[in-house]
């Protein structure tokens, strides 16, 4: 007994034995008792109309709500739209006096939240007048025996929508001999008559949508496709019919097949997008989703900046509607859409649109979609006022004030109550013949007859097309092809393309894609190889193939394999074929060279210029002094060294590369020499003079130049071996300029000179170089005005800093590309740097006063050894002291006549 059957009547009476089945099924199916439902708020709420046979409805009026609530949002055109079909159907029928005559038929329409759970948990409203009770222990106050209400029994329902919701009704109506029509559940699943026999539906089933989509896609020409599904009957089922006709056909290939969860989390479609991507050629999307997973799939596109990337092909949970693509229309342009053939019902859109809360008061949830609709706010009792709405005058018409468009599945909710009708019609005709109403034999309406009824149903539906069932049930296949246009069109929205009955009529003229394009976008597993690129097969997936660029020094061998070109060529820029390196070498007008040659012509230059003014004055004092015959050999090394400037730029051949051999280490070998022996010489006169008065032996000038050349020969004895070892030629390098484009692979035309042997040319110089600063350090104490000690020292100092800052340079860009032009130029300067500290050093200040100041170029008297080695050492010893004392103090002079003693 019902709460309302207990109110009504005095009596306070337990219904023992008819709630004890009924919490038994309750728990059994869902797991949860009456009672806590009632606890949590979620006790049906429906919509009740008086009939002689009442039939039921299940329709998604709200959407699936967040965890822990069963309802969202009022679904305007899939919930009150498909609603209102089935109260429209209903007054058609009873006000037509042929179609069940004298015999009112009423509903229960209830709410399934888009919920499969809900559903089942509303469902069971329907099936309670079915359960046998046992009253015979019920008995009220007054012990007589109470008055219990007839319950309400359904005899068939229209519904659900979504599959995953019919399945699970479907079980329970199933139980209990209750026949069911879908307007819209289309699993393959659903076909299946051993488990669902008393499901019907008035739309075609997947596997013929399935085969519609795939011949779509084919007739595009697409052969790489990824699929999406929402986690369900309808989406797996629908996807899983898509692949095995996909394998059956041959030619397509599925790049990935996405699940959307049931219950999503927040970024799982930003994920799916992400994952859609790692794909990318796979354009075109196969998409059997719910509405709402749809539109959430949309959004997380345009987020991702991939408007126009996907090419879609929806199924009949999309349609041509336009709530999924609201807000996210430039990502669903060209969106090829497929649903039941189907016409919009001109009598629906002239009752719907009439409705208003004064004439809809049936529907119990009429005032929320009143309030989406308009965007407006009703008061309502117990519901607090939003001041930030705008309030509802109740004025507002449909369509009027607001956008108005038939839902897809008006016609199916029609044709499914219409069957119904039909079926009951002539199940009323054999067992009521004659009789005015309702007949005993149809008290109560025997379920499992009317479905044989229902099965042989055959009339022309509300769009013109005949509604009839298979033996599954199943309706037949047709289905509208419509396609969503924007572009160059005046009114933008689904255009009709073409038509699939058992096969395609597709009008791909009609067609129009992202920016008005009307050339078919390619959705194809792989584009053929561009030149220079090998395929690279995808194991398991027959029609697919990566191309992979022939990178580096490889070239194109045949349509599968790369290989390397001959070390002396690189690849066509094609990487067809091979071509030869071009050969180049350190030009005159190269940066790299100009500097060089700067410092080399000014060194060459200052050079002449010296030797000129020593050989002009050769006889005057000064040059004496400097040690005429040395001199000549050092500067005669300085020219050597800015020589070999010219020679290191020049092209090489087998006669510059012999004289680089010869030279590069010459020039600097001879000036160190010299000023190494000069050093020792000064080192060795002063050292002698601290224990004898005899002068040290080979301090002549003819001494001089004999040690000089001894030092010397050193160096081209190590030459004219390394001439007999490995005779001077060129090589072409291509190993120093390969970088990794090979479009800037150079060969340089070099000598056969390593960095190694290189740095053993200069070794012997560098040792001599390095002995020479040892000496000029011993020989700091000798007073600068009596010999060129200390010039020498600063000239050698400086040196071994350049040459300390040449090796990191040189050797640090070895694993250059532009190693030879660094190296030459840095080795050059350095050259060139070392011998013009040499040069400026030791020689210009004599040069100036031999030009500027000739008053100074006068003849000294000469002393004996002794006497200078004497007067050194005091002018030592005066010196220091000298240094002790304050500044401003006089300091001793010594007499400058010793200098000529070493001349």
């Amino acid at each position: 007994m019902t709460s309302e059957a207990r109110s009504s009547h005095p009596c306070c009476c337990t219904l023992t034995g008819h709630q004890t089945w009924l919490q038994l099924l309750w728990v059994l199916l869902l797991g949860i008792s009456p009672v806590s439902l009632a606890q949590q708020g979620t006790q049906p709420q429906s919509i009740k109309i008086e009939g002689d046979i009442t039939l039921g409805g299940l329709f998604p009026v709200h959407s699936r709500g967040p965890a822990g609530v069963p309802c969202g949002d009022v679904k305007r055109e899939k919930g009150i739209h498909r609603l209102e079909a089935m109260l429209y159907a209903l007054d058609q029928i009873n006000s037509d006096p042929d179609l069940l005559p004298n015999i009112t038929l009423g509903a229960r329409i209830l709410d399934t939240c888009s919920r499969d759970t809900y559903a089942l948990e509303q469902s069971l409203t329907f099936v309670q007048a079915l359960i046998q009770k046992d009253n015979s222990d019920v008995r009220c106050s007054n012990g007589e025996p109470p008055i219990i209400p007839k319950p309400e029994r359904v005899v068939g329902v229209i519904g659900a929508s979504g599959s995953s919701v019919s399945i699970m009704v479907a079980n329970v109506l199933r139980l209990f001999a209750i026949p069911q029509i879908s307007y819209a559940s289309t699993a393959p699943e659903l076909s299946d008559n051993s488990r669902y026999e008393f499901f019907s539906r008035v739309v075609p089933p997947d596997s013929y949508q399935a085969q519609a989509m795939v011949d779509i896609v084919k007739a595009m020409g697409w052969n790489y496709v990824s699929t999406l599904a929402s986690e369900g009957n309808y989406g797996e089922s629908g996807v899983d019919a898509f692949l095995q006709i996909s394998r059956e056909a041959g030619g397509l290939c599925i790049a990935q097949s996405i699940k959307i969860p049931r219950e999503p989390r927040p970024g799982e479609f930003d994920k799916i997008i992400k994952r859609l991507m790692e794909t990318s050629n796979a354009r075109g999307v196969i998409i059997f989703a719910n509405e709402d997973d749809i539109k959430r799939v949309l959004q997380a596109a345009k987020k991702a900046n991939l408007t126009g990337h996907f090419l879609f092909v929806g199924s009949d949970s999309w349609g041509a509607k336009s709530s999924p693509i609201q807000d996210q229309e430039e990502v669903a342009e060209g969106a090829v859409t497929i649903l039941p053939k189907r016409a919009s019902i001109d009598g629906f859109d002239q009752y719907f649109t009439s409705r208003s809360l004064e004439n809809n008061r049936r529907n119990i949830w009429f005032a929320e979609f009143w309030e989406d609709d308009f965007k407006c706010k009703l008061t309502r009792p117990g519901i607090k006022y939003d001041p930030s709405r705008r309030k509802c005058t109740g004025d507002e018409r449909i369509s009027q004030d607001s956008q108005y468009e038939q839902e897809g599945k008006v016609q199916f909710v029609i044709d499914a109550v219409y069957a119904m009708a039909h079926a009951l019609h002539s199940m009323h005709l054999d067992l009521c013949p004659g009789y005015m109403g309702v007949c005993e034999k149809m008290d109560p309406v025997e379920g499992r007859m009317l479905l044989q009824y229902i099965r042989s149903v055959n009339f022309n539906g509300s769009a013109g097309t005949g509604v009839m069932f298979n033996e599954n049930g199943d309706a037949p296949g047709r289905y509208d092809i419509f396609q969503y246009q924007m572009s160059n069109v005046s009114n933008p929205g689904y255009k009709d393309i073409g038509q699939w009955t058992n096969h395609l009529r597709l009008n791909p003229e009609e067609m129009q894609w992202s920016g008005g394009d009307r050339r078919i976008p390619d959705s194809v597993c792989s584009f053929p190889c561009e030149p220079g690129e090998r395929k690279k097969m995808v194991k398991g997936v027959p029609c697919c193939w990566h191309c992979e660029l022939c990178d580096g020094y490889q070239y194109l061998l045949d349509e599968f394999s790369c290989d390397m070109c001959p070390f002396d060529m690189r690849p066509l820029p094609n990487r067809t074929g091979c071509r030869p390196t071009p050969i180049i070498k350190l030009e005159w007008s190269s940066p790299w060279a100009i500097i060089p040659v700067f410092l080399a012509i000014l060194g060459i230059l200052a050079t002449t210029g010296v030797i000129g003014t020593f050989v002009r004055f050769n006889d005057t004092p000064i040059v004496r002094a400097s040690g005429r015959e040395l001199s000549y050999v050092l500067l005669t090394g300085i020219f050597l060294i800015y020589l070999i400037t010219f020679l290191m730029i020049a092209e090489p051949s087998v006669a510059v590369c012999a004289f680089r051999r010869l030279l590069l280490g010459l020039g600097m070998c001879i000036s160190y020499a010299a000023m190494l022996t000069k050093t020792n010489r000064i080192y060795r006169i002063f050292e002698q003079g601290k224990k004898s008065v005899t002068p040290p032996k080979f301090i002549s000038p003819t001494s001089q130049l004999i040690i000089t050349f001894i030092l010397i020969s050193v160096q081209l004895l190590g030459v004219f071996i390394w001439f007999g070892v490995m005779p001077p030629h060129t090589i072409i390098d291509y190993e120093e300029q390969k970088p990794p484009n090979p479009e800037f692979a150079r060969g340089v035309l070099k000598c056969d000179m390593s960095d190694l042997s290189l740095m053993l040319c200069l070794s012997y110089s560098i040792v001599l170089m390095i002995t020479c600063t040892v000496y000029a350090i011993k020989s700091r104490g000798v007073p600068e005005t009596f010999n060129e000690a200390k010039p020498i020292g600063f000239t050698m100092y400086t040196t071994c800093i350049i040459w300390l800052a040449f090796v990191p340079i040189f050797f640090g860009t070895a694993q250059s590309t532009e190693k030879m032009f660094i190296q030459t130029t840095t080795l050059t300067v350095s050259m060139s740097l070392s011998a013009t500290v040499s040069l400026g050093m030791l020689y210009i200040p004599k040069v100036y006063v031999i030009i500027f100041h000739p008053e100074q170029n006068v003849q000294k008297r000469k002393r004996s050894f002794k006497a200078v080695v004497q007067a050194a050492t005091v002018s030592t010893h005066l010196s220091m002291k000298s240094s002790e004392k304050q500044n401003g103090e006089s300091k001793i002079e010594p007499d400058r006549s010793q200098e000529s003693y070493f001349s």
